[in-house]
């Protein structure tokens, strides 16, 4: 099974939302809904010692996909080339079951289509990329990354294949890990094993279990 995810560094993340315009653009996501989301935490702390980071939040491509076992058309599925979590609209009924059991809040219901929608890591343009970022080649269907990487303005998106040591993703959790950063996941309480993971340093900030 392919491990196909984003990896953020927060240590570099500004909160700018670049991320979430190129988003928007991309997938013509409606007024209202959000496939990808960033929230402030904090600050914590009393003053001078403050702490803060933001944590982009959007499908964290489980590899125990609560919500493809719970779709009852099976809309929700996986790219049979990819395994990247996907939604089929031919077949959503709009019953919103996936909706209720993911765990992190991060699909939408389309109330213009009847449809449910999340980010799907651009899979239109991603399905054959090596996860490498090259911005010369930036939309190769070889290399191409997801706009939300390509448009973020501090280089705090990576995106590739976690089973693959020469993907974008694998390359900037190793880095991380051999300079002694912390590589988190968000908090894992239906044991749907999210891949996403965030970078944050302890010298920047406390990772908080916020979900």
């Amino acid at each position: 099974m392919a491990k196909r995810t984003l990896v953020i560094d927060c240590d570099r993340c500004s909160g700018c939302d670049s991320c979430i315009v190129a988003c928007k653009f991309e997938n013509d996501v409606t007024l209202g809904n959000y496939w990808n989301r960033v929230i402030a935490v904090g600050p914590t702390g009393e003053y001078p010692d403050i702490e803060m980071y933001w944590l982009p939040i959007f499908c964290q491509q489980c590899e125990n996909s609560p919500c493809i076992d719970v779709c009852p058309t099976g809309a929700s599925t996986r790219d049979k080339d990819n395994d990247v979590v996907i939604i089929d609209k031919e077949k959503c009924i709009g019953c919103r079951y996936c909706m209720y059991a993911c765990p992190y809040g991060v699909r939408n219901f389309n109330e213009e289509t009847g449809i449910m929608e999340k980010c799907i890591l651009c899979n239109h343009l991603t399905a054959k990329s090596d996860g490498n970022k090259n911005i010369a080649d930036t939309f190769d269907p070889e290399h191409a990354v997801p706009p939300c990487v390509h448009n973020c303005s501090c280089g705090a998106r990576f995106f590739g294949d976690l089973d693959d040591p020469n993907s974008g993703a694998s390359k900037a959790v190793a880095a991380a890990e051999a300079e002694g950063r912390g590589v988190h996941t968000l908090v894992d309480k239906a044991d749907a094993k999210p891949l996403t993971r965030y970078i944050l340093s302890e010298e920047i900030a406390e990772w908080k279990e916020l979900i």
